[in-house]
């Protein structure tokens, strides 16, 4: 089967910082890719690769193909609107917008036009139970999002992607600054979330990554050192410093 992203040699600078080099791995279609390293190592910039989040950024340049679907989404003629559609981002902090809960999952619906041809409540009520979230605010649609606590506003934030129905979800720490109880939903939930939809985390937490992804790739340095199946990366690295990463020796 064709992976659902494969890079081929992508690096990444921003001016004349090198901050990606020669990064080369396939993510699988409906599984968890995990990505971790130590701060700065560039897993994070690898990430927003994926769906063009670093275009924003004055004096980034990017050389090589990122492909989704064997469409390299770096050519002119990708339109980054649906792009982005396609493949969605959850950020590392929850940031639901200043607005009722309702209107923070029909917002990507309405910005991209397609509240006239589907039913908004269908398609929040849709959103808000795939991201395990509906049985604690249905009452509550028309209430501040800002009044939820953390979790969930991240299953939030979460559902405002699934809302608009991407293909792909990147996850940029999404857990870091949530409590384990709500943590451990996030996990289940992005367990659930792969019967629909392909996965990539960064994470810092090793524990994490073992737990929840079935590949994982180890950046240092912006380099991928070593990736593959997790169980192989956490039991049996093939690389001295993935052990000495993930054995806590450094990072």
């Amino acid at each position: 089967m064709d992976p659902k992203i494969e890079t081929k040699h992508v690096n990444f600078y921003y001016g004349s910082v090198h901050c990606l080099k020669d990064v080369s791995l396939q993510i699988k279609e409906h599984e968890i890719t995990a990505l971790i390293g130590p701060s700065g190592c560039g897993k994070s910039t690898f990430l927003r690769t994926l769906n063009r989040m670093n275009d924003i950024i004055p004096g980034a340049r990017i050389e090589g193909e990122v492909l989704l679907d064997r469409q390299n989404i770096y050519e002119g003629s990708v339109d980054v609107v649906e792009l982005r559609k396609r493949v969605g981002m959850v950020f590392q902090q929850p940031n639901p917008f200043p607005k009722s809960i309702f209107e923070n999952v029909a917002f990507g619906p309405k910005m991209l036009g397609l509240s006239r041809k589907l039913n908004l409540d269908e398609v929040v009520e849709k959103s808000l139970r795939a991201a395990a979230l509906w049985g604690e605010v249905k009452d509550t649609l028309n209430k501040s999002a800002l009044a939820l606590s953390g979790g969930q506003q991240q299953r939030l934030c979460i559902a405002r992607v699934l809302a608009v129905e991407p293909e792909v979800i990147l996850m940029d720490e999404p857990c870091s600054a949530l409590d384990p109880a709500s943590t451990l939903k996030i996990e289940e939930l992005m367990q659930d979330l792969t019967k629909n939809y392909t996965i990539v985390i960064v994470t810092h937490n090793m524990l994490q990554a073992a737990r929840v992804s079935e590949w994982t790739g180890f950046f240092l340095l912006g380099e991928m050192i070593e990736y593959g199946k997790t169980v192989d990366i956490f039991s049996r690295p093939k690389d001295k410093r993935t052990e000495d990463y993930i054995t806590g020796r450094f990072g």
